[in-house]
């Protein structure tokens, strides 16, 4: 696969296959304070800055990593076909503009030659892409905002706390070494206990829901 974009952000080449290995990237604050791929927020205000295919490319990274938290082996062009962007895999292809939107936008990074890191969470808009937005949407992301301010305390604790041992569980962690070390980031004994058991349920059947596809 040829790439013409520059050599910071170009995706990398497949060196004698049409695939590519995508792996988990890890970031402690995104993951805690980032919105899925998949979120409300993302559709909302993601999707004009990524544009729709690079934002799509990322909601189904996003279901892949969940089914697959190690990692997996992405077929480019039928993933491509799969998004409606055609199986060609030329330098001006659009799948491929959308894998490299995905680097020049912070979303991947480089991880050797035949591999990405992908973020499993999306960042908060920064301020100079907030300013790009249309007069309608800066005012309904300030809005938004100003409710996420005056949101309990307890509630954002209990949000970050569940999203730190998700990540935790898809990293590798059990149970109980996922409710440590929450307790070591200095959570509530009883959040760091319910934190640790929503996560599990939650991971117990992602893994259940991919197994069974597999299986069908």
């Amino acid at each position: 696969m040829t790439v013409t974009a520059p050599l910071s952000t170009a995706v990398p080449r497949p060196a004698r296959s049409q695939t590519l290995l995508i792996r988990p990237w890890a970031d402690e604050v995104i993951d805690a304070l980032g919105f899925d791929p998949r979120s409300n927020y993302v559709e909302k205000y993601w999707l004009g800055v990524l544009g729709p295919s690079t934002t799509w490319l990322l909601r189904r990274l996003a279901a892949d990593l969940e089914a697959s938290p190690a990692g997996f082996e992405l077929d480019l062009a039928e993933t491509a076909h799969r998004l409606g962007l055609g199986a060609r895999l030329g330098r001006d292809a659009p799948f491929v503009r959308a894998l490299t939107r995905c680097v020049q936008f912070g979303m991947a990074r480089h991880e050797g030659r035949d591999a990405l890191g992908v973020r499993r969470k999306l960042p908060p808009l920064n301020r100079r892409q907030l300013m790009r937005m249309p007069p309608s949407l800066q005012a309904e992301h300030e809005r938004w905002q100003d409710a996420e301010r005056v949101r309990p305390e307890v509630d954002r604790l209990r949000q970050r706390s569940r999203r730190l041992a998700l990540s935790l569980l898809e990293l590798g962690e059990d149970l109980e070494a996922t409710e440590r070390q929450l307790l070591r980031w200095r959570f509530h004994p009883a959040l760091a206990r319910e934190a640790a058991a929503w996560a599990w349920d939650r991971h117990r059947a992602a893994l259940a829901a991919a197994e069974q596809t597999a299986a069908g």
